[in-house]
């Protein structure tokens, strides 16, 4: 009884949270309509044609099959992350991947399909007078369709799944609403993502099922069942669904390209990297700009680490973002780590001005600095307040950490040499899972930020850096040198948004996303607003 109760209030939960947030959710599902539609389009008129062309041609078959294999083989994220600096952030990378990994199913499946097409009706083709052209598209194609389709039908849905991480680069998209649940721990806005995604997937796979039937000679799907007549009536409605699908679509492709806002030539686009401190930083520095100058705000959030987000300001794909002054001396300029405040914060801003024509503003009042934490249990039995304790402990317990602090100098690598750390297994969990790891027993420590919400909301013991290894990770704006000169306006409001920004201030307003669910620029809007920084 109990199990059915908990299962009707996850429910009515999630049906809340869709009804309270519908607009964001529709909104998302369109992008990811189109975006899927786009990428499957030109699988089709990339794959069949090559399919075709290697039927023609045998010795092409072996190195265009073979290549194909090898992409569809690549992880999509490391295939993602090799194609970010050639293509940069956004809808283009994203479309891009997706386009190489749907493109097997339909090359080898024209290919087969063309292959195993009868030899003697080619011959009567032939025989009849048929030219190579007219063979191929009035004999062979329309007999390999049924084929082919299929291959289409295997891209089409795998499209839909892969599509999720364009949110990774800022391209919008369910996987938007998929990877800030994981990173926030928010099972509702996860589902949100993830079941209109598998609907999706389902309807895609319906409709490119009808065109496969639909391409197939009635005679070969009459069951003893069924008349002629009746098979002709199905036939109409399956294109009366499809005609329908194909106008609305269509449809939708006409109300996106209509603008949404009157265009402003006054506009300065702001970036963020992928977890919730950044989220609210990003719509604080967007509403603070938006509310007090005429600029309009472009807002490009959620793009994913460091590199994507510095690499994007170098290319002008984003003007703005918040970076931290540790990870910007050691991970971006490589210096080794360093404990001086100042000095850490005077040498980037000179490298950044002097090697990427970037300018560092005033640092903001909060230090986000890596710690390591562990649980109330832990720390009692093994009686840890120190890393040095912990380091004396250490072969008896397992690290969660991210993939980046495991492959920074002023991370793991660097913290084990200077405290002699040497745990008995360390493992790579990125973003909030690890805290959940940490919960569940899976480890004993995991890495954290000092104003993660979440050390609140699992209420973790912070072990203090007792021999001060951590370099400063204050927050700090970085915009691009022409954009700050067109804009100087702006400079004046971020340094007031930086005063007001208190450790104290971004823990609670971290814990608002992580613990209470709410949403970042709602969070970062009431907070602009309670303190006079920006009017209601």
């Amino acid at each position: 009884m109990s199990l059915l109760k908990n299962l009707f209030i996850a429910i009515s939960e999630f049906l809340l949270y869709l009804v309270d947030n519908k607009e964001q959710i529709l909104s998302l599902l369109l992008e990811h309509i189109q975006l899927t539609t786009i990428a499957v389009g030109l699988s089709i008129l990339i794959g069949v044609p090559l399919g075709i062309l290697i039927s023609y041609i045998k010795k092409l078959n072996k190195p265009v099959l073979g290549i194909s294999s090898v992409i569809q083989a690549i992880p999509s994220m490391a295939l993602l992350g090799l194609a970010i600096p050639l293509l940069g952030i956004g809808t283009l990378p994203a479309i891009i991947i997706v386009i190489l990994y749907s493109l097997l199913p339909i090359i080898k499946n024209t290919y087969t399909g063309l292959s195993n097409i009868n030899p003697q009706t080619i011959e009567a083709a032939k025989g009849i007078g048929l030219t190579k052209l007219q063979i191929l598209f009035r004999v062979q194609i329309p007999l390999a369709l049924p084929v082919i389709m299929a291959g289409v039908r295997i891209s089409a849905v795998t499209a839909v799944g892969l599509m999720t991480m364009a949110a990774f680069i800022g391209a919008g998209g369910l996987g938007y609403l998929v990877f800030s649940g994981i990173r926030t721990v928010n099972n509702l806005q996860i589902f949100a993502g993830a079941i209109p995604a598998c609907l999706l997937a389902l309807i895609v796979d319906y409709l490119v099922a009808l065109v496969e039937k639909l391409v197939t000679p009635i005679s070969l799907q009459k069951s003893k069942d069924q008349t002629l007549h009746q098979v002709k009536k199905t036939r109409k409605h399956q294109k009366l669904i499809l005609g329908v699908s194909a106008v609305l679509i269509l449809i939708l492709f006409g109300y996106s390209a209509i603008p949404k806002t009157t265009y402003n030539e006054k506009t300065i686009t702001v970036g963020s990297k992928d977890y919730t401190e950044q989220l609210i930083v990003a719509n604080l520095v967007s509403d603070m700009i938006e509310s007090n100058t005429d600029i309009s705000v472009n807002r490009r959030i959620n793009l994913g680490g460091t590199q994507v987000c510095f690499g994007a300001l170098k290319s002008g794909e984003i003007d703005l973002y918040i970076e931290y002054s540790g990870t910007a001396y050691g991970d971006t300029l490589k210096y080794p780590p360093s404990s001086d405040v100042e000095e850490v914060y005077h040498t980037v801003k000179k490298d950044f001005k002097d090697q990427f024509n970037i300018d560092v503003l005033k640092q903001m009042s909060f230090n986000n600095t890596y710690t390591l934490a562990t649980t109330q249990e832990i720390a009692k039995n093994y009686n840890l307040k120190t890393i040095s304790d912990l380091a004396k402990n250490a072969g008896d317990l397992r690290i969660g950490s991210t993939l980046e602090f495991q492959n920074r100098a002023d991370g793991l690598p660097g913290l084990s040499s200077a405290y002699g750390l040497t745990f008995k297994d360390t493992i790579g969990i990125d973003g909030s899972p690890r805290y959940l790891a940490l919960s569940n027993g899976d480890t004993e420590v995991v890495d954290a930020f000092a104003t993660d919400g979440l050390l609140k909301k699992f209420d973790l013991v912070v072990l203090e850096d007792d021999k001060s290894f951590f370099p400063p990770y204050y927050a700090m704006p970085v915009i691009r040198d022409e954009i700050l000169k067109e804009y100087p306006e702006v400079e004046p409001l971020l340094d007031e948004l930086g005063s007001a920004l208190t450790e104290s201030v971004m823990t609670e307003l971290n814990y608002k996303v992580d613990e209470l669910q709410m949403e970042p620029d709602k969070v970062a809007k009431e907070f602009l607003i309670e303190n006079g920084l920006i009017d209601a």
